[in-house]
């Protein structure tokens, strides 16, 4: 049975993780596996790699052909490195003590660039950071400075509307301080004269609309004048009657006076 050393998808979607497994090379990607020896994380920079080392070396040795993903996997965490190792030792070129240390001493050099390479990528990304955050203060302290210069500007044309309208207004009480009371009187009842003309042209053209009625007063007085003449006849013709009364009592008078001798 060929049995192979390859990863096995898992995870969601556009995040996706891989277990290394070891399995037959006729099962599909994703189905059974014979031994799961470590995870696979490609979302982080750098990658992470857990594995059992000593049973990747074991499986190795026994014959297990890697994928090419999982052969730079391998080769990452020094698998390929400990099974030339060992086969130096089965060769007898070198005793195990030896293998291990040259491992231990491998194993220690690759953590220390795996953590430089990870110091300096977390530099550069705060750089990076510290680059933006700059540019991006640049640019609000200048838009700040543009606000401000427009409020300003604002402000200043705001006060010089109000200083303008407080020299009007002190302009018009000048105006009316040096005008004579009389001449504001005056200027008043002119006002109330011209807004009363409208009433004394009605009163003309009522008393205009009056004078035909005038005339037939006056008409009718002409008329009656013929009856006080002849009221002044009747008057004239009565006149005789009471001066005859008159004349007999001066006779009557006359003729007693000698009997009373």
């Amino acid at each position: 049975m060929a049995v192979k050393i390859r990863l096995s998808r898992r995870g969601r979607k556009k995040l996706a993780m891989f277990d290394v497994v070891v399995s037959d090379a006729r099962a599909p990607r994703d189905g059974r596996f014979i031994e799961k020896l470590g995870t696979y994380n490609p979302n982080t920079n750098p990658a992470t790699v857990v594995l059992n080392e000593k049973q990747a070396i074991k499986w190795v040795m026994d014959g297990a052909q890697p994928t090419d993903t999982a052969k730079a996997i391998l080769s990452y965490k020094g698998i390929l490195y400990a099974k030339h190792l060992q086969v130096g030792v089965i060769k007898g070129a070198l005793t195990q003590e030896q293998a291990d240390a040259k491992f231990e001493a491998w194993k220690a050099e690759k953590e220390i660039k795996i953590q430089t390479k990870a110091s300096t990528i977390q530099q550069s990304k705060a750089k990076s950071k510290a680059s933006r955050l700059e540019a991006e203060s640049k640019v609000s302290a200048s838009r700040a400075v543009n606000i401000a210069a427009k409020n300003k500007a604002a402000d200043d044309a705001i006060v010089a509307s109000v200083v303008d309208a407080i020299n009007e207004s002190d302009e018009d009480e000048v105006e009316v301080a040096n005008e004579s009371p009389s001449d504001v009187v005056a200027e008043v009842a002119v006002e109330e004269v011209v807004a009363e003309e409208p009433v004394a042209e009605v009163a003309v053209e009522e008393v205009v609309a009056e004078e035909p009625v005038a005339e037939v007063a006056v008409e009718e007085v002409v008329a009656e004048e013929p009856v006080a003449e002849v009221a002044v006849e009747e008057v004239v013709a009565e006149e005789p009657a009471a001066e005859a009364p008159a004349a007999d009592e001066a006779a009557t008078e006359a003729t007693e006076e000698p009997a009373a001798e």
